[in-house]
């Protein structure tokens, strides 16, 4: 075993060597693409993969769009900047469908010259922004003055800056976009008349114009007391006040081995509670001003919380609702409370033979007006968007159906009755991990797809909704800009097509994506591929998998970007891939559900097909030798690979891992692994199955690590010595979350994979 108790924080500067000072980052990257040696883990390999970043940065144009939208609604400008600081502005006429130069730069140019005494080139025009006023007149400042120029005659002269104020939604069609509402949290009644207070645990009522005081409540204790929240009726009439039962108080101790500004360790804490501990439990408690009394509350709904809150009360002071998520996640519902008797009854009863995802698929909406509430749920198999009354708690209709799901609601329109949000899988034919917007009427009719280029999306509405600027892109499409018209989602004109030819000039290539069918032989299973520049079919390259199969989400990236540090790893000599198997977030409910007290399992036959079917097409992949890594979940993935499937996973770089999930926070563990803990947490635990490693491994973790009790890796490595196991550890001193991603936790990861899958000392060549 080799364990390394000290190291180097400080970012590393690795210099040079291979040709004169003068030749740019750029130039280093070309010829070491051009002159490679095949080798593999060569210093000429570690030179391109550290120059990487450089020498791809700020090589892409036309990116993005900011438009400054004019008075009418229809027409904006915007600036793109260009290689060698050029620049040009446009102005678009969305009505005409028009994208044209916002004036003749040349004309400007000259003009500005011989007024300012100066020459001024075209492409370079000194001009932060514009106003362009009626009639076509460009207002602009340069040089320290504010001009007018008139595009049709050229004229030139000075004049103020005119203040134009970009056109506004109106106020009737601005919708709601907030999930819920809760009353205001203030002490005082809405009348001014009463303020609540909290004296010796237990509610007073205070009459503010006597400063009279009388107990409502005598149950308080130390142990399960009334806190300072409070939730008044509209018509002052009642309150809810909150009762919490005090849960357990864990403390994670981590000592911290070098401290600056003294010798010897020091101490920390911080409160950390983990799966199974006893958790503060919160009741509500409804009072009656008038009566000076208590209505009592039945439990019966809301018999074991992980959470009460969204404390809401109707317009007409007639009764309020709250959100109650049970213990385990299996439960989740709106319970109403009447005012007057303190009947308690549903109006949504979700729940789910495995979790519900309350931690990123939870909407709510109430519709006071017509007494809807729009309410997200997987019951169908699918996140959705459904209609129920808020009386009865009957689902109208089913908003959103399809195999397809509400990633976000963006904004509800109460007048129209319309829903806009975010969308994956709406295009079948694209990647259904594309996110896209769409807007669709409250009773399920009208869908109207925004965005339709095969990317995924993000965009920007024109003040009155009329029309969107789309920008899409893909890991290996640059950014492509649209204008696109609202009412139907209909193309008006496009702006812009990004120009990567400079980033590609570098020897840059993209990564592919690639889709296979995961374990059941029908569900497809999407990731991508970076090779390195120097690749050549006909030689055989290790492949390294990172990973992070955490539920929470999915984690290929989607979005173009210029680049990856996957491909600084591949520049070494692998094909690196990463991919989201089944378990991850963002599909059907069943494709989910795989993780389901199953952590362990981290989508690994989705990966390993996903892999073996790479390979058949690309016969350089070379599976005989495969690595993985990962952080965090993603550490307790890495180890998981190589102790579940030794036949596969020969080396593994684990850093800062949940490696058991009774020793993780209990939010996230709980969520997945479910309530009450059962044999499966310690059958699935890395220390359990710590005696199967077989392959190479390197734990790193930071001493002190906050989100991720540091022990849990210790354990592991107790663990492992008890086994017998040789493996590589480096404990990073004052380190947090994530110290294996630091300069010098990613410089041993990438030494190890070149030692343990190419088989050569790292830079020896």
């Amino acid at each position: 075993m080799k364990i390394i108790r000290r190291t180097v924080l400080f970012t590393r500067n690795p210099g040079i060597r291979c040709v004169p000072r003068r030749l740019t980052v750029v130039g280093l990257f070309i010829l070491c693409v051009a002159s490679t040696a095949r080798g593999q883990g060569s210093k000429a390999d570690y030179e391109r993969a550290e120059g990487l970043q450089a020498a791809t940065r700020a090589k892409v144009f036309k990116t993005s769009v900011r438009p400054h939208w004019l008075p009418g609604g229809e027409r904006f400008w915007y600036r793109n900047d260009l290689p060698e600081q050029a620049r040009e502005f446009i102005l678009v006429d969305a009505a005409k469908a028009e994208r044209r130069p916002a004036f003749d730069h040349a004309r400007l140019a000259e003009a500005l010259g011989k007024a300012v005494g100066k020459p001024q080139k075209a492409e370079r025009l000194p001009v932060e922004r514009i106003v362009v006023a009626d009639g076509g007149a460009i207002h602009f400042e340069a040089e320290g003055k504010a001009w007018r120029f008139d595009p049709t005659t050229g004229e030139l002269k000075d004049a103020p800056l005119p203040v134009v104020e970009e056109p506004k939604e109106p106020s009737s069609r601005r919708g709601r976009r907030e999930a819920s509402q809760e009353s205001p949290r203030a002490d005082d009644s809405p009348d001014g008349k009463f303020a609540v207070v909290v004296r010796d645990r237990n509610v007073v009522l205070r009459e503010k114009a006597t400063g009279e005081s009388t107990p409502l409540s005598f149950d308080g204790s130390e142990v399960d007391a009334y806190q300072p929240r409070v939730f008044w009726s509209p018509d002052s009439k009642r309150f809810v006040a909150l009762r919490t039962a005090r849960g357990d108080r864990r403390v994670v101790q981590m000592i911290e081995s070098s401290p600056r500004g003294q010798l010897q360790p020091k101490l920390h804490e911080q409160d950390y509670l983990k799966p199974g501990d006893k958790v503060a439990v919160t009741r509500p408690r409804l009072f009656d001003v008038e009566g000076c009394k208590e209505i009592p509350i039945k439990d019966d709904l809301a018999p074991n919380p992980w959470s009460i809150d969204e404390f809401r009360w109707s317009p007409d002071s007639s009764r309020f609702t709250f959100l109650y998520n049970q213990r385990g996640h299996q439960v989740l519902r709106i319970v109403t409370v009447d005012a007057k008797t303190g009947e308690v009854k549903p109006i949504v009863d979700e729940q789910s033979k495995t979790f519900i995802d309350y931690s990123s698929k939870t909407y709510a909406l109430h519709l006071d007006k017509t007494h809807e509430l729009i309410w997200m749920s997987e019951r169908d198999g699918w996140n959705h968007l459904h209609l129920i009354d808020a009386g009865s708690g009957k689902v109208k209709n089913q908003i959103t159906r399809g195999p397809w799901l509400v990633l976000g609601v963006e904004r509800v329109d109460e007048e129209l009755r319309q829903v806009w949000f975010r969308a994956g899988g709406i295009h079948a034919d694209q990647d259904p991990y594309h996110v896209h917007y769409a807007r669709v009427n409250f009773d399920g009719s009208g869908l109207v797809a925004l965005t339709a280029g095969d990317g995924t999306h993000q965009i920007d509405y024109s003040p009155d909704r009329k029309y969107l600027v789309d920008t899409y892109s893909r890991v290996d499409l640059p950014p492509v800009i649209e204008v696109r018209k609202v009412e139907d989602g209909s193309l008006v004109c496009e702006l812009e097509r990004a120009d990567a030819s400079a980033l590609k000039a570098t020897g840059w290539k993209p990564p592919e994506r690639f889709v296979a069918k995961g374990r059941d032989g029908a569900t497809d299973v999407y990731g991508v591929i970076f090779r390195p520049s120097t690749y050549r079919k006909n030689q055989k390259y290790p492949v390294i998998e990172s990973i992070y199969a955490g539920p929470q989400g999915a984690f290929v990236p989607k979005r173009f970007t210029s680049f990856h540090p996957h491909q600084a790893l591949a520049e070494l000599g692998f094909i690196v891939v990463q991919i989201d198997g089944m378990g991850t977030n963002w599909r059907s409910k069943a494709f989910h559900d795989v993780c389901w007290k199953n952590l362990a399992d981290a989508g690994f036959p989705d990966r390993i097909l996903w892999m073996k079917a790479a390979a058949e097409k690309d016969k350089a992949m070379d599976l005989s030798r495969v690595g993985i890594y990962g952080g965090s979940a993603g550490g307790q993935n890495a180890l998981g690979g190589l102790l579940t499937h030794p036949e596969f996973y020969k080396a593994g770089a684990a850093d800062c891992g949940c490696h058991d999930n009774r020793m993780d926070k209990i939010w996230w563990n709980e969520q997945w692994m479910g309530w009450p803990i059962g044999p499966h947490y310690a059958e699935q635990s890395n220390v359990t199955m710590a005696s199967k490693l077989q392959g190479k491994l390197l734990l790193t973790v930071g001493e002190l690590d906050r989100n991720v009790d540091p022990a849990s890796t210790m354990q592991v490595v107790d663990a492992l010595i008890k086994a017998d196991k040789d493996f590589d550890l480096i404990v990073f001193p004052g380190a947090d979350h994530g110290a294996g991603g630091s300069p010098y936790g990613e410089r041993r990861r990438r030494d190890f994979f070149v030692r343990h899958l190419l088989g050569v000392e790292p830079r020896s060549q």
